[in-house]
C-alpha cells in the first residue's frame, strides 16, 4: 500500500515560525490544480501500481481550494490510480476557512480527515504567531465539522512558544480534551531560519526559546494524554482507540509515497525526488514537459540512516529481524553491537525489537546518533 501526497502552495498570510513553501498570491491556483492533474498523469507508474491508501492535501493551506478543484484532483486520482478499499482522504485546513458550507462541500468532495491547524486555543499566542484565525474560530471549527458528521478529525497544537505560559499550555491540552478529538499532533517551537520568528529573535524583539519551558510543557503533554487514555505512536502524535494517520504512518513506516504539486517530495524506498520550490518554474516546467524536480539515489546506509530516524520515532521501534532481512552484514553487526551499548533506562527491549520508552521519545535523535554509521571506528 502506498500514499499520494499534494502540495497546495497557498496561504492567506504568512505564518511568522513557517518555513515551508507557499504564496500568499492565489492568482495562479487554478494553473496550479490543473498542473497537478497533469503531473499526476505524468508519474502515474511511479508507485508501480500499489494500491492507494491515503491521499494527503498538504501545504499550505489546502483549505482555501474550493470543492471543484478537489473534486477534480480526487476524479484525477480515480482515473489513474487504484485505490484501497478504505482510503483515508486528509484535508489540513486552517480554522477561519471552515464554515458550514465549507465543511459540507469538502465532505461531498470526497474528505474524510481533517488536520485543523489550531496551533493554541490562547489568542495572544494567535497573535504571536500571526495566524489567519482566533481561538473562538479554532474552537467553532471543531464543533461544526463534529456537527456534520466529520469524525476523524486531528489538530494540531504548538508548546513552547515564547508567548505561552505553563498555565496557558495546561489549559490548551482541555480544551483540546474536552472536544472529544480522536487524534493530536502536537509540536515544539521551532526557530526556522529565514521566518519572521528567526528575525524577531535575532534583532532582540522576541526572547530566545526557553529550553526548560519546552520540555516542561511536553512533560505535561505526556501527563495529559496519558490521563486521558491517549496513546503516543511517534514522537510528535497522539489518538485514541488506535486511530492512526495513515497517510504519516507511510513516512515512518517506509512505505512509498508520490508527491505532487510545487517542492512536494517523493520516496520509493530506493531514492526520493522532491518538486521545484517555485510555483511559476513548478507550471511552466509541467506545461513544457521539462524537468521540475531533483532526485537522490539512496545508498544502503542513506535507507538505514532513513529507517533509524523514523522508527525509533514510534511505538514499534526498530526491529532486528528487519534490520537482518533489509541490510547487509556489515551493517547488521553494527546494529547489533550499538544497540547493546544504549542506556537500558531509556529504551525497552524484547526479543526482536528496541523502542524508546515515551519520556525519553524527545531525545530520540541522540540515540539515532549512538546506532549512525559514522560511528563506526
Amino acid at each position: 500500500m502506498a500514499g499520494i501526497y499534494i502540495h497546495i502552495p497557498f496561504c492567506k498570510q504568512a505564518c511568522s515560525y513557517c518555513d515551508f513553501h507557499f504564496s500568499t498570491n492565489l492568482k495562479n491556483s487554478t494553473a496550479v490544480v490543473e498542473a497537478i492533474c497533469q503531473e499526476l498523469d505524468f508519474r502515474k507508474g511511479y508507485l508501480r501500481g500499489e494500491k492507494i491508501e491515503s491521499i494527503y492535501f498538504g501545504g499550505g493551506t489546502p483549505s482555501l481550494l474550493e470543492k471543484k478543484d478537489l473534486e477534480k484532483i480526487l476524479n484525477t486520482i480515480h482515473n489513474f490510480y487504484t485505490l484501497g478499499s478504505n482510503p483515508e482522504i486528509c484535508l489540513e485546513a486552517n480554522p477561519d476557512d471552515l464554515t458550514r458550507t465549507k465543511l459540507k462541500e469538502i465532505s461531498k468532495a470526497g474528505i474524510n480527515r481533517l488536520s485543523i491547524g489550531v496551533q493554541s486555543f490562547h489568542d495572544e499566542d494567535l497573535r504571536f504567531m500571526n495566524r489567519a484565525h482566533n481561538s473562538k474560530e479554532a474552537i467553532s471549527s471543531i464543533k461544526q465539522a463534529q456537527d456534520i458528521g466529520i469524525s476523524n478529525i486531528s489538530i494540531d497544537l504548538i508548546f513552547g512558544s515564547p508567548s505561552t505560559t505553563n498555565k496557558m499550555w495546561e489549559q490548551n491540552l482541555d480544551q483540546f480534551f474536552e472536544l472529544n478529538v480522536p487524534h493530536l499532533s502536537s509540536y515544539s517551537l521551532t526557530v526556522e531560519e529565514k521566518t519572521k520568528l528567526a528575525d524577531q529573535i535575532k534583532t532582540n524583539k522576541v526572547e530566545a526559546l526557553d529550553d526548560q519551558k519546552n520540555y516542561d510543557q511536553y512533560l505535561a503533554l505526556q501527563q495529559a494524554i496519558g490521563q486521558n487514555d491517549f496513546e503516543q505512536y511517534e514522537l510528535s502524535n497522539y489518538c485514541k482507540n488506535a486511530q492512526y494517520s495513515k497517510h504519516n504512518g507511510s513516512y515512518w513506516l517506509q512505505k512509498k509515497y508520490l508527491g505532487v504539486g510545487p517542492s512536494a517530495h517523493s520516496y520509493n524506498g530506493k531514492s526520493r525526488q522532491w518538486n521545484v520550490s517555485n510555483n511559476s518554474l513548478y507550471l511552466r516546467a509541467v506545461n513544457t514537459k521539462s524537468s521540475y524536480s531533483e532526485k537522490e539515489e539512496l545508498s544502503e546506509a542513506d535507507q538505514y540512516h532513513d529507517y533509524l530516524i523514523t522508527r525509533l520515532r514510534t511505538k514499534w521501534g526498530v526491529s532486528k529481524t528487519e534490520v537482518s532481512s533489509l541490510f547487509s552484514d556489515f551493517i547488521v553487526s553494527h546494529f547489533i553491537n550499538q544497540s547493546n551499548l544504549i542506556d537500558s533506562k531509556k529504551v525497552t527491549r524484547t526479543d526482536d525489537s528496541i523502542i524508546i520508552k515515551r519520556e525519553f521519545l524527545f531525545q530520540s535523535d541522540q540515540l539515532v546518533d549512538l546506532l549512525w554509521l559514522d560511528n563506526v571506528v
